[in-house]
Parts: C-alpha cells; sequence; structure tokens
C-alpha cells in the first residue's frame, strides 16, 4: 500500500545526504520534496501541512546525535512523526473486552468495503489468541448477504447465529442473548451497509447501538478510496461514535493516503489491516512498525508473527537439528520453499526485511513467488530417493525431471548447485575451526560484525 510513498520519500531523503548538519535551508529542501511524496499519496491537506511543520519544527531545535549524520537524525525525526500520525504505539491489546462476556464488536461500512469478509478474518483471528467468537448476519437487504456469512463463518472455522428473523435490531438482540446463555465470548455483528451515506441507515444501526450496547464499533474502510474513507469513517464516527478502522484492499493499487487521514481526521484509530483475500491476510495495525515499513527499515517484528502463526514449531525445529547435523537433503529444501510460502508472497517478506526495499529492483527479477513455485516444482519431479540422495541425479534423469516440471535443464542445475551450497555453508558453519574464527572476530575492538 505505502510502496509508492516508500520510494518518494527515499528520494526526498537523499537530498540531505553528504550535508554536514541540518540547516533550515536543506529541510526546506527536504520537506519540499516530502511534501509531494505526501499529496501524490492522497495524503489529506490539512494532515500534510500538520506532519510537515512538526518535522521542520524537530529538526530544527534538535541537535545531531553522536555517531548519527543529519541524514540519520532527520529520519529519525520523520520516523516519530509518521507513528504518530497513524495513532502512535499501539495498545497491548487491539480490541477492548467487556468485564463480562459476551464483547459485542459492531461492525459497519458502506457497501463493498469487505465488511462480511472482515467479519470472517477478525472471528478467525479473536479464534486464534483463545476467544470464542460468534458471527451474527444482520444484513437484511443484500442479496445472498447472510448466506455469504455463513459460508465465510464455516471457512474460519467459527458458528454464525441462524435465525427466521428479518428484523435487523431483533436479531442482533436475540444473538447477543444466546451468546450469553451458550458461552461464546465476542460476538461480531455484521450490519447492513449501503452504497452512500442515507439516514435510514443511519437510524437503524443507532437503533442496534442502543439495543445491543457494543463495546466496539469497527468502520471498515476500503483503503481503494482514499480521501473518501475518511470522508466516510468521520461520519460514522460522528453518528455511532466509531472505536476504531479496519482498512481493507491494502494490497491492491492504493497509495495509502488513507491510513495517514484517518486518524488525525476522525480521531480513531486503524486497529487491524486486510491485505488480501484469503481469512489469514489480517494483521494488526502498529503505527511505528509502519513507519519502518514505509522509510525502508523493514517491519521484522511482525515477519516473526507471521512465522510464529504459519510455521509448525516442530517442523522449524526438526528442520533446524538436520542443518546442525549436516542432513540436509532436497527433502528439506521442499519443505523450506513449502513453509516461506505459508508467509505470504516474496514481495511482502522483502518489503518486512530491513534495507532490502532499496534493492527491490534488483530482486524482483531472482526473487519471485513465481521463482519459488519453479523450484517447488523441480523438487516435486524427483522421486523420494533422488531427493534423499542427489548423486543419483545424472544427465538423464535430470532430463526427466525438467520435462515432468516443464522447466529447462539448466533449471535443475541451477538448483542443484544452490543446493550444494548451502550444504557446503552449513557444513562450514558447523566446524570448530569456523566458529573459533568467529568467536575471535566478534572480541576485535571493532568487529566486522558481532555473534
Amino acid at each position: 500500500m505505502f510502496e509508492s510513498l516508500s520510494e518518494k520519500l527515499g528520494r526526498a531523503l537523499k537530498s540531505l545526504a553528504g550535508q554536514s548538519r541540518l540547516t533550515e535551508k536543506n529541510i526546506e529542501e527536504a520537506l519540499r520534496e516530502v511534501r509531494m511524496a505526501l499529496l501524490e499519496a492522497d495524503v489529506h491537506v490539512q494532515v500534510a501541512r500538520a506532519f510537515l511543520q512538526r518535522v521542520k519544527e524537530k529538526a530544527l531545535g534538535v541537535e545531531v546525535l553522536q555517531g548519527l549524520n543529519p541524514t540519520q537524525q532527520f529520519i529519525d525525526i520523520v520516523h516519530q512523526e509518521l507513528t504518530a500520525i497513524m495513532g502512535g504505539v499501539a495498545p497491548e491489546q487491539p480490541l477492548d473486552f467487556a468485564s463480562r462476556p459476551p464483547t459485542v464488536v459492531m461492525m459497519v461500512g458502506l457497501q463493498g468495503s469487505g465488511k462480511t469478509t472482515t467479519c470472517g478474518k477478525l472471528a478467525k483471528y479473536l479464534k486464534k489468541n483463545g476467544r470464542s467468537p460468534l458471527l451474527v448476519p444482520a444484513d437484511v437487504y443484500r442479496p445472498a448477504a447472510i448466506e455469504q456469512l455463513h459460508v465465510v463463518a464455516k471457512d474460519a472455522g467459527v458458528p454464525s447465529y441462524r435465525t427466521e428473523e428479518r428484523r435487523p435490531v431483533e436479531i442482533c438482540k436475540a444473538a447477543v442473548a444466546e451468546a450469553g446463555l451458550k458461552g461464546w465470548d465476542v460476538v461480531i455483528l455484521d450490519t447492513a451497509g449501503r452504497l452512500h451515506l442515507d439516514e435510514v441507515l443511519m437510524d437503524e444501526l443507532a437503533a442496534i447501538k442502543a439495543a445491543c450496547g457494543p463495546t466496539e464499533i469497527i468502520f471498515v474502510a476500503d483503503a481503494m478510496t482514499g480521501q473518501d474513507a475518511v470522508r466516510s469513517a468521520g461520519a460514522f464516527h460522528e453518528k455511532l461514535g466509531s472505536t476504531g478502522v479496519v482498512l481493507t484492499k491494502a494490497d491492491g493499487d492504493t497509495r495509502g493516503g488513507a491510513a495517514f487521514s484517518i486518524k488525525h481526521i476522525t480521531g480513531t484509530p486503524i486497529k487491524f489491516v486486510g491485505a488480501g483475500e484469503k481469512l489469514d491476510d489480517f494483521e494488526r495495525f502498529h503505527p511505528d512498525r509502519m513507519a519502518q515499513r514505509i522509510l525502508g527499515m523493514g517491519d521484522v517484528l511482525t515477519l516473526i508473527e507471521h512465522a510464529k502463526d504459519r510455521i509448525d514449531e516442530k517442523d522449524a525445529e526438526r528442520m533446524a537439528q538436520r542443518l546442525i547435523k549436516n542432513q540436509f537433503t532436497l527433502d528439506d529444501m521442499r519443505s523450506q520453499f513449502q513453509q516461506i510460502q505459508k508467509l505470504g508472497s516474496m514481495q511482502k517478506i522483502l518489503g518486512m526485511l530491513p534495507g532490502m526495499g532499496k534493492m527491490k529492483d534488483q530482486l524482483e527479477t531472482v526473487v519471485t513467488d513465481k521463482r519459488v513455485k519453479h523450484l517447488e516444482a523441480i523438487l516435486n519431479s524427483m522421486t523420494p530417493k533422488e531427493r534423499q540422495n542427489h548423486n543419483l541425479l545424472d544427465g538423464k534423469r535430470k532430463r526427466r525431471i525438467a520435462a515432468g516440471s516443464g522447466r529447462p535443464v539448466h533449471e535443475v542445475n541451477q538448483l542443484l548447485k544452490q543446493y550444494l551450497q548451502m550444504k557446503k555453508m552449513m557444513s562450514q558453519m558447523n566446524n570448530p575451526s569456523f566458529m573459533k574464527r568467529m568467536q575471535a572476530m566478534s572480541n576485535m575492538p571493532n568487529p566486522p560484525f558481532s555473534l
């Protein structure tokens, strides 16, 4: 979502390269570029103005810290202000939970924003975190909306409320009462949307709020609509007193301006971001981590959280032991490719690694989702014996594997070369003399890297 903004900010910050100190002149030059980057990203003019003013005040009033050059100091200030404008450091819990269950979460938004799918994503997220959610279909107007929520609930592995009632307020009241009796601790209300704001919709939502007393009222905003999403969020907040926002379609062709503007204009924080069609494509919004991604600093914490959620801990431990004992086979290599794909797209993974944003153009031709699938196809075309013993792979077998995977023979050879390089590296790392050399380097006054 912030790819374009990240690139433009990177170019803007280059104007400070080589400067010995921060001055009003070079700060103005950098801010002029930053201003253009923000406006092109569809950030609200008022938000951009306030952001730039705070950055300028801080940059002029700051002493460059020892060990930092002016560019690094300026980036640090921009990072702090990006974090602040998007909501500051996220709280420990993204949602407030009622002291006495069930907690009622009311999902609101315009039609087409992805509200029903987001209900399923939130339910799955809560279930992973030890909650027992109930999904409630309260959109009786859109054709097949109720059936869609039942299907989403099934895919998420959570229950959905079924009734013959067709009055939204009564559906929600009855569902909350049943949740209290049956022990579901979170009730997610999928309310009706409209193609545009209207009084009838708002009155119905106000009636549901009065009847059910929701702890959270979450506005589902389509990131693709830019400032329209900000205006809609403001209107819903004014009428209902919304407590948070979920930004959907963040993986689409969007410029990211809504994420900057929503908190500043409405005072409502972004709590989650949906970046894909799958129910697992849903993550907490951390303003500080997002600011790091925008500035090319990566987001290792989120990557670690993804890995914990999607990669089996026992498999990872077993793989580590095989690497230590230098028992790494082509079967293990195939398992690694499968684990990598669970984390999401390669572009997303690389974006979370510090410094990789600057190498994006070079890496895109080498490290791609398609490339990983091609390598996996080659490995799948091998027999189990061949994957266990790469020495069996002569010319005839390689041609058979190439034909079976639909890839040229030279790609089969490249994969084997990569595999052998990995084995060699693992062997060296397990060599006592190698470890001694590394330890000696780490004890140097200025080691090239530390262990």
